[in-house]
């Protein structure tokens, strides 16, 4: 028995509630509308100049023509699907959309300016620009910034819980939870600025880029300028040299960018994951939720497991599409028509990551009774205090100890060592007695230095 049809892609099936916003601007749909929306646009900038006779659009004609994008819907996809059967063109489809549109509008007298002097790239490349920046900065960006305050509200929760770090996977000099969060807000702050002064690029400048048609139509106007003005009206900012494609360096630089961020997250989620190994964090049940199938005790951190894995199909589409957009044959091949196509897939696979690092964070506690345990277990973590502390008071010629670090070296190195081993230690060395107070009232919990003081960086 043949199913019926089904999703291919888990974005569109499984996760299609996470990630269904990307598709108000990412999907064939709304990459139509936009295509409608720079038709629609073009045509009213021509008429407002009363270009090749045309008169200005009175306010209603105006208005009625914007209606195509603002009322855009399920017929009006299903007819230009029915066009495009017939075209084979999809932004063929389009113009014949508008010029029915005129023609029901009476607005016949202007047909010939719809599509005017254009390729369907300068169509297409409009459209992307802010199908894509819409996406990002209404949808992407804030999402981020969603799982960024979150991890902020938590460096500053946690900024005084130490904890003992680990370097190279080993005991280290401690640290605090919220510091660690810090760090990553920090980074993350840093990349999302970014992202968000992404300069968003079009060119609107005819089959190879030369003007060669507007010119042909009108030598005696200053197409560049005017091309300029159309595209900057759209919000977008002006390519002037292209060929018959804009060059996609701007999206090259935005996907880089945008994997840049997905790589800080994965490095998050598996370091949430490790601390949740170690019982740093406690994962908070939710009801009626199942950890595994057969034993019923587990709860699993799926949150940042399913992040890790979106954040790692996000980077490989990212990586690829910034690849292969800068490079186009001569003045034009359609490589990058098929590549575009899957801009939204890789957003929505990242987008679904931060859903769930999002959901994740709400989902786990702070353990503070494991971690004042294993701080109280790796007291030897202190001998670079001890050994540093000494150096000081060598130089200040309070100490006639020779290589510090050996010392501590062949007290400390691969095993443990007690409190108590560590103050009968501390208490028979040749420093001033100041030092060895400082050193004897020493503890793991209490050598984080500076931790809880860096995370005000954050507001800095």
């Amino acid at each position: 028995m043949t199913l019926p049809h089904q999703p291919l892609s888990p974005l569109d099936g499984r996760y299609r509630a996470a990630v269904s916003p990307l598709g108000e601007h990412l999907s064939e749909a709304g990459l139509n509308r936009a295509r409608v929306h720079i038709e629609v646009e073009w045509l009213i900038f021509l008429t407002d100049r009363e270009m090749f006779g045309s008169h200005p659009l009175t306010p209603a004609q105006t208005t009625s023509l914007r209606a195509l994008v603002a009322d855009f819907g399920q017929a009006d996809i299903d007819e230009l699907a029915a066009l495009e059967a017939t075209t084979r063109h999809d932004v063929k489809a389009v113009e014949y959309y508008v010029r029915a549109r005129l023609v029901s509008l009476d607005l016949t007298d202007v047909a010939e300016l719809t599509h005017f002097a254009c390729t369907s790239e300068d169509i297409n490349n409009l459209a992307y620009a802010l199908t894509i920046g819409a996406a990002v900065r209404n949808v992407w960006l804030p999402a981020l910034e969603n799982v960024i305050e979150s991890l902020a509200e938590r460096a500053v929760t946690h900024r005084a819980d130490a904890m003992l770090a680990h370097t190279h996977g080993q005991p280290a000099t401690p640290t605090t939870v919220g510091k660690e969060f810090a760090v990553f807000v920090h980074r993350l702050r840093r990349l999302a600025a970014q992202v968000d002064a992404t300069e968003y690029l079009g060119k609107f400048s005819g089959a190879t880029g030369t003007f060669a048609a507007h010119v042909a139509a009108d030598p005696t106007r200053d197409w560049p300028a005017l091309c300029r003005e159309f595209v900057e009206s759209l919000g977008l900012d002006w390519n002037p040299l292209t060929t018959q494609i804009e060059s996609h360096d701007w999206q090259a630089e935005l996907y880089q960018k945008v994997s840049h961020i997905n790589r800080v997250l994965h490095n998050f989620a598996t370091d949430a994951w490790t601390y949740i190994s170690l019982g740093y964090f406690t994962q908070i049940p939710q009801k009626g939720t199942t950890g595994s199938s057969t034993m019923p005790h587990k709860i699993n951190p799926i949150r940042f497991e399913n992040a890790e894995a979106n954040l790692e199909l996000s980077s490989a589409l990212l990586d690829s599409l910034a690849a292969t957009l800068v490079t186009s044959r001569l003045q034009r091949d359609l490589t990058d028509s098929t590549t575009q196509r899957n801009v939204g897939v890789a957003l929505g696979h990242s987008l679904l990551a931060l859903d769930n690092l999002n959901r994740g964070l709400t989902e786990i506690a702070v353990n503070r009774l494991r971690l004042a345990e294993d701080l109280d277990s790796n007291w030897e973590v202190l001998g670079e205090a001890i050994q540093t502390v000494i150096r000081a008071e060598i130089t200040a010629g309070n100490s006639a100890i020779e290589d510090p670090y050996a010392l501590l070296k062949d007290l400390t190195r691969g095993r443990r060592v007690g409190q108590a081993e560590l103050v009968e230690f501390v208490a028979g060395l040749d420093i001033s007695q100041g030092a060895k107070d400082r050193l004897a009232a020493l503890t793991p919990a209490g050598y984080a230095g500076l931790a809880s003081d860096l995370v005000d960086y954050l507001d800095a």
